[in-house]
C-alpha cells in the first residue's frame, strides 16, 4: 500500500497532522512510533491497582486558545481541572507559585495584596540586564525567596545553576500578590474525561490513517512508498548527529501505589530543597477518579535517557541552528513538534503547531497547483503561532 505521508511519532504533533490530513483532504497516511503506545509523553493507562496514572509523568491541559480546545472536543469529553502545586518549605507545604498566602504562611505575617507587593519590592535586588534565571527572580522576590523556592530546585532541574540557564526558564513561574493558588490561569483548564490515551485513539480513529508500534521509522522508509515525511523527532537524530547531540535533560520515574484513598494534600508537592527528586504527583487529584487506593510518582531529573526538556542555553540555541538549516534543505520532509523544534512547549502550542504545519502543507499543494511541480521543495520547521492566532 502506498502512502501520502509518513509521519515519524505519535505523539500530539503527529497524531494531530494524520487527522488533518486523513479527514480533511482525504490522503493515505502512516504513522509509526518506536514505543509500544500512542501519546506520546502523554500516554496514560491503568496500573495493576487500577488507578489511572501517566507513565511519563504528570500531563495537565490548558490553553487560552477556544480554537485549539474547541479542536480537541472533537475527540474528547473534559473534566474541568485546576491544578494547585505545593512546595515543602521549612517544614511547611506552601502554596507555589509564590502568592500572598505562601508570604503570609511562610513569615506568620498578615499581609494585605498592597502590603506584599511593598514587600517584595523592599526584598528585590535589581538586575539590569535580566540574562538569567537567577536574574529573573532575584530582581523579583530578593535573595532569600530565590534560595528557598528556587535556586536549589533549578539545579536539581537542570544540573545547571539558575546563573548559568536562560531567563525564560524561571520567567515561566509568576509571582502573585492576591491570594490566586492556581498553578495555571488559562481561560481553558481541564483534562480529558476517560483520558489522553482515549483521546488520541479517537484521534487516530480513521479509515485512512494507519499505525504501526514498535518501529523505527528508519526500518520502514525504504520499504513501504510514501511521498512525503513528516518527522517529529529529534531533530539532530535524524541528521545523525553530524554536528553533535543536543543535550536534554531527562527524567526518571518511581511509580508507587499506597493502600490508601490518598496520599498528599495536593495533586503535586515540590521539593525544591530536600532530596534527590524534585516533586511527587498523586494521579487522582488529575482524573478525578474515585478508588479506595491511589497512586504516586516521583521524579528524578538526570542527564541521560529519554529526552524530556531542551536545556535553554545559547550555545544550544546555536547548535539547534545549524541542524534548522539542513532542515530547511531538506527536500519532501517537514519538522514539527517539540523535539524536532528543540524548544519546550505546552501541549496545546504543541497542537498549534500541528494546526499551522497543516495550513502550510496544504497551501504550498494549492500553490503547488498554480505552477510547481506539486511537491515540497524543502523541509519545514514550524513553531507554534501564537495560540489565539491558530484557526482550525
Amino acid at each position: 500500500m502506498a502512502f501520502d505521508y509518513l509521519i515519524v511519532g505519535a505523539g500530539f504533533a503527529g497524531s494531530v497532522l494524520a487527522e488533518r490530513l486523513a479527514r480533511v483532504c482525504n490522503k493515505k497516511v502512516l504513522v509509526v512510533d518506536r514505543r509500544n503506545h500512542i501519546a506520546g509523553n502523554a500516554y496514560d493507562h491503568y496500573d495493576n491497582a487500577g488507578v489511572l496514572i501517566h507513565k511519563y509523568g504528570p500531563h495537565i491541559f490548558h490553553t487560552n486558545s477556544r480554537d485549539i480546545f474547541d479542536y480537541l472536543s472533537n475527540f474528547t469529553q473534559w473534566r474541568g481541572y485546576e491544578h494547585r502545586v505545593l512546595a515543602s518549605v521549612d517544614g511547611q507545604l506552601l502554596p507555589m507559585p509564590i502568592n500572598l498566602d505562601t508570604i503570609n504562611k511562610m513569615y506568620g505575617l498578615n499581609l494585605t495584596s498592597f502590603q506584599v507587593e511593598e514587600f517584595f519590592a523592599s526584598k528585590a535586588e535589581k538586575r539590569d540586564p535580566v540574562k538569567t534565571s537567577e536574574d529573573v527572580v532575584v530582581g523579583k522576590v530578593g535573595r532569600e525567596l530565590y534560595e528557598k523556592f528556587f535556586k536549589h530546585y533549578t539545579r536539581k532541574q537542570w544540573g545547571l545553576d539558575p546563573s548559568e540557564l536562560d531567563a525564560l526558564v524561571t520567567a515561566r513561574v509568576p509571582t502573585r500578590t492576591n491570594r490566586d493558588d492556581r498553578y495555571f490561569t488559562d481561560s481553558y483548564q481541564s483534562m480529558p474525561l476517560h483520558g489522553f490515551t482515549r483521546m488520541f485513539e479517537n484521534i487516530l480513529d480513521h479509515p485512512n490513517i494507519k499505525v504501526m508500534l514498535n518501529t523505527d521509522y528508519r526500518d520502514v522508509r525504504d520499504f513501504v512508498p510514501f511521498k512525503e515525511m513528516i518527522y517529529t523527532g529529534p531533530i539532530d537524530e535524524y541528521f545523525d548527529y553530524q554536528f553533535g547531540k543536543l543535550p536534554y535533560r531527562c527524567l526518571e520515574f518511581k511509580h508507587e501505589t499506597h493502600d490508601r484513598p490518598k496520599f498528599q494534600s495536593a495533586a503535586v508537592v515540590n521539593y525544591p530543597n530536600d532530596y534527590t527528586y524534585t516533586r511527587i504527583t498523586e494521579f487522582k487529584y488529575l482524573t478525578g477518579q474515585e478508588h479506595h487506593k491511589t497512586s504516586i510518582v516521583y521524579e528524578f531529573p538526570q542527564a541521560e535517557g529519554d529526552p524530556y526538556y531542551p536545556i535553554p542555553r545559547a550555545e544550544n540555541s546555536a547548535l539547534y541552528k545549524r541542524y534548522q538549516e539542513l532542515a530547511d534543505q531538506t527536500p519532501g520532509v517537514y519538522f514539527v513538534g517539540r523535539l524536532a523544534s528543540y524548544r519546550y512547549y505546552n501541549m496545546d502550542q504543541v497542537v498549534g503547531a500541528a494546526l499551522t504545519m497543516f495550513k502550510k502543507i496544504t497551501g504550498e499543494k494549492r500553490a503547488a497547483g498554480n505552477g510547481t511541480n506539486g511537491h515540497a521543495t524543502g523541509g519545514r520547521v514550524v513553531s507554534p503561532a501564537p495560540a489565539d492566532a491558530v484557526r482550525v
